[in-house]
């Protein structure tokens, strides 16, 4: 489940290890344990349920690795790596980057979850999802269910990673922002033109066909490959950490898919 190419990446950002207290059984190695985290990220298998068979481990040791993992910062750095590749070649569109957000119901109560007010009071958790014109993500974040959208447009922006890859400084700021209604408020427009983002956003009050669409699809099909993830679908983990840390590397995973098919 984890090819060459991508391992390469990834094995010189992960932790080293710390010396062994106890004797006893040996480390499972790396390598098997990421492919155990993607085996319950694809189909949403409880941990406990981890097929022994396979060689991953046991689901504690997976969820062990996936925490350290997450702890130091591992996705983050990946998916900064994989956007370079993208910028040096030239395939990141700066032109313009798209805003959206999806509903996802939370199993249990529990931190960045809220009372979701498209599914009866329930719990839930909304995934922020930017993307730049093509669809390539630059920045997710988890929040309540009950939060605003419009909230989460300048951390979303912020949270953009400055990507080198070509002579001179990183970029990190799209020329133009889109987004729908949900981000309609002069406050955020004049805070995304301080940035020196330009902001086009649909207004309310207004009858449909703001000509968005034509570009808006693309985050709404970056959310849908997100959601192919199973894991992702419902937030099973109480912990918003571990949460975060399934959608960060399933970020890092749709980002290499873009790597793969331009560079």
């Amino acid at each position: 489940m984890v090819s060459d190419e991508l391992w390469s990446l990834i094995e010189p950002l992960l932790p080293v290890p710390g010396p062994k207290l106890k004797p006893g059984r040996p480390r499972v190695p790396d390598r098997q344990a990421l492919c155990g985290i993607l085996f319950v990220l694809h189909t949403g298998i409880q941990w406990e349920y981890l097929p022994q068979e396979m060689g991953f481990g046991s689901g504690m040791t997976c969820w062990r690795r996936l925490e350290a993992w997450n702890q130091a910062c591992v996705w983050d750095q990946l998916h900064v790596l994989l956007l370079a590749k993208l910028r040096a070649a030239r395939q990141i569109d700066w032109s313009r980057a798209v805003i959206d957000s999806s509903h996802v119901r939370a199993a249990r109560r529990g931190p960045k979850g809220g009372p979701s007010p498209v599914d009866r009071a329930r719990p839930g958790s909304k995934h922020h999802v930017l993307v730049d014109g093509q669809g390539i993500p630059l920045a997710v974040s988890l929040t309540g269910g009950n939060r605003n959208d419009v909230t989460q447009l300048i951390p979303l922006l912020k949270k953009t990673p400055s990507v080198p890859g070509l002579v001179g400084r990183p970029r990190k700021r799209p020329d133009t922002l889109l987004g729908d209604r949900g981000y309609d408020h002069d406050k955020y427009r004049r805070l995304a033109w301080a940035m020196g983002i330009k902001p086009v956003i649909a207004q309310r009050g207004v009858p449909h066909g703001s000509g968005l669409g034509v570009h808006r699809w693309v985050v709404e099909r970056t959310i849908a490959w997100l959601h192919g993830f199973r894991r992702l679908r419902i937030r099973w983990e109480r912990r918003d950490d571990i949460h975060e840390a399934f959608l960060g590397l399933a970020t890092c995973l749709i980002t290499h898919r873009h790597v793969q098919r331009l560079c």
